[in-house]
């Protein structure tokens, strides 16, 4: 007996469809700059509008290669001292950029009402791992020693990020574990991260393609960034969990490295860690991206603010 098919939601099988119908080219068969266009015009063309903030503010702070570009985000024009948000963006270390998530840093900074600094690391292949990592920690140290730029008093830290930044928001936690900053992490949301070593799992062969993020992809990203197979900070799985912070971890039931976030969970229930698990059904990797074309999402996205709320009030108990 053949398996069942996996169950998508209409309007994700609407957009999965269109998405069909337009016929574009693997990422594989793109230039750097063709893939890193269409990124960001998937998102252009599937996200909600960006939101109306107090500020929206660009800075920088000092890196190891040079400066590093941040975007600040607030509901408010001033506030109490209080958490903070680093924000970690996707897109394979490879085709994201502040710009590709600007309108989900805005809600999320809406939603949170708290402060957002989203982290324009360097890419690969120009500046292949570790290079994207050593950035969102130094721009993460730097936060948390409230420099004066920065305008806030940060108390702690929440590091969240969608697909290659849910690797990083994970391996920020890892970090400042093993060296502490001035402010610990409160709270950790990796969303549909990649944790472990995606290839060879079922969910990359089960949705190798037709579901945005496709195994070619995986291998794309892969071969650009250039991890080391053996280094915690490529594949956190393989950090120490013990002193994981409160997470609200977010996997895709239609994503290809489901599994790899999948594997994050279990080492976090296998440590005795805080930890909260939402497996979104019915939709694909990207889909905080994508609530415009899927309007379902914008419900789930809301469902991961109320975790974070819910986690957050539970750790200052």
């Amino acid at each position: 007996m053949s398996a069942a098919a996996p169950f998508i939601r209409p309007d994700m099988k609407a957009f999965l469809d269109a998405l069909a119908a337009a016929n574009g080219p693997d990422i594989a068969d793109m230039t750097l700059e063709e893939a890193r266009a269409g990124y960001g015009a998937l998102h252009t063309m599937g996200d909600r509008p960006a939101r109306d903030l107090a500020v929206v503010r660009d800075l920088t702070c000092p890196g190891q290669a040079g400066e590093i570009g941040l975007r600040l985000y607030d509901a408010r024009e001033a506030r109490e001292a209080g958490p903070v948000i680093m924000f970690y963006h996707g897109g394979g270390y490879v085709i994201g950029d502040l710009d590709t998530h600007h309108n989900l840093c805005t809600e999320i900074a809406h939603l949170m009402d708290l402060p957002v600094v989203a982290v324009d690391y360097r890419r690969a292949p120009e500046a292949p791992f570790p290079a994207a990592i050593e950035d969102c920690e130094a721009a993460t140290r730097w936060v948390a020693s409230a420099p004066s730029e920065l305008g806030l008093t940060p108390t702690g830290l929440i590091t969240i990020g969608d697909s290659a930044g849910g690797n990083a928001a994970i391996v920020m936690g890892q970090q400042l574990a093993a060296r502490p900053a001035d402010i610990p992490v409160v709270l950790q949301v990796p969303i549909f991260p990649l944790a472990s070593d995606a290839m060879g799992s079922a969910s990359v062969d089960e949705f190798a393609a037709g579901y945005v993020l496709t195994k070619a992809a995986v291998e794309f990203f892969d071969a650009q960034y250039q991890p080391v197979r053996d280094d915690p900070r490529a594949f956190p799985i393989l950090g120490d969990h013990s002193a994981a912070p409160p997470t609200v971890l977010v996997t895709a039931s239609l994503d290809p490295i489901r599994d790899s976030g999948r594997d994050y969970g279990a080492a976090l229930s296998n440590a005795g860690a805080d930890h909260m698990l939402i497996e979104v059904k019915g939709v694909t990797h990207s889909f905080t991206n994508l609530r415009g074309a899927v309007p379902s999402a914008q419900a789930d996205l809301e469902r991961i603010i109320a975790a974070m709320k819910h986690m957050l009030a539970g750790a200052s108990e």
